[in-house]
């Protein structure tokens, strides 16, 4: 609706200072004529837009003005309260802080519970951020990296790593929760590094102040980081036989690459390359297939299959045998 547009290229204008009739454009979807007829309107109901000519010219509004008009919807809102994670709320010491948001929100859009459609929709829909399976890591320091963060102070700790302890200085920029895991992403010795929480056993704030690189992004820093950590894992390529399902159980591991696919000679059977991270590794998710994956390739993988399957019958053979019940036909 051009109501919601107009509101956006305000609330855009508001929060950038100064804004391109091709930035808004783009960001609004639109044209950039259907732009110029928006500030048109917009100027002839008293909202006082100006527009700066040149190369660097753009829309804005005057300096110190304000609208204290959200134009958030109620469906809006709960859209922001429905991806907030519990887990991450918690681990943050954040909990009261977001509940206050939640007030101040509803407030904003002037809604009246329990009838209001951001009420029916956080009442019916809930996200559980702790997963079915917690990490069970501890962060005793995540607090105290959180407030380096805010205040931009150099942070000196002891970090263990493959079970050697190391003293470090760091420059905290950013936390990322990952899978219920919290990891930093701080500058160390000159270099972008990124440090998992848990393995710090000892933590304190200096009263050194660092300068936060002035292009520096989270979001794509983490993207790059792990790319680059997954670049660099070992690579263990394999040979399998998959029923439909033993594919989509291998198409659901999250350490494995999917190569190729193709029929088996094998009726009802696909071949398929994929790629695991090591011989171990394979052999333990190949197992939890049971009868839906054969490996065909390398012929150590086979042999160690077959190794683990005899030892394991070898042991139900063992336990039936000594069982009370073995002699009574059970």
């Amino acid at each position: 609706m051009r109501a919601d547009r107009l509101l956006s290229i305000v609330l855009l204008m508001q929060a950038r200072g100064k804004i391109s009739t091709r930035e808004l454009a783009g960001l609004l979807e639109v044209s950039e004529r259907t732009v110029m007829r928006d500030m048109e309107a917009l100027s002839a109901s008293g909202i006082p837009v100006i527009a700066e000519r040149g190369r660097d010219g753009g829309w804005m509004l005057p300096q110190g003005y304000r609208t204290t008009l959200t134009g958030m919807k109620p469906q809006e809102i709960g859209s922001l309260l429905l991806t907030a994670d519990t887990a991450i709320l918690e681990a943050l010491g954040i909990q009261e802080d977001f509940s206050s948001a939640v007030r101040k929100l509803e407030a904003a859009a002037a809604v009246k519970p329990p009838d209001s459609p951001l009420q029916l929709l956080t009442q019916r829909i809930h996200i559980d951020g702790a997963g079915w399976h917690p990490s069970g890591e501890a962060y005793p320091y995540l607090p105290l990296l959180q407030e380096a963060v805010w205040t931009d102070r150099m942070v000196s700790m002891i970090y263990s790593n493959n079970g050697e302890q190391k003293e470090r200085k760091i420059a905290p920029l950013g936390l990322v929760a990952k899978r219920g895991v919290w990891y930093a992403a701080a500058e160390c010795a000159g270099e972008m590094r990124t440090f998992r929480v848990s393995r710090i056993t000892r933590a304190e704030i200096t009263g050194e102040i660092f300068t936060r690189p002035p292009r520096f992004d989270l979001a794509s820093y983490w993207e790059h980081s792990t790319a680059s950590f997954k670049a660099a894992l070992p690579r263990y390529p394999v040979t399998l036989l998959l029923s439909s399902s033993g594919l989509h159980a291998l198409q659901q591991e999250r350490y494995t690459t999917l190569l190729h696919t193709r029929q088996s000679a094998r009726e009802g059977w696909l071949e398929v390359q994929a790629e695991f991270h090591t011989l171990e590794s394979a052999c333990k998710i190949i197992l939890s297939f049971g009868q839906e994956a054969v490996a065909a390739e390398p012929q150590e993988l086979v042999v160690s299959l077959m190794t683990a399957l005899r030892e394991t019958s070898a042991l139900y053979e063992e336990m039936a045998r000594n069982s009370p019940t073995a002699g009574n036909g059970i």
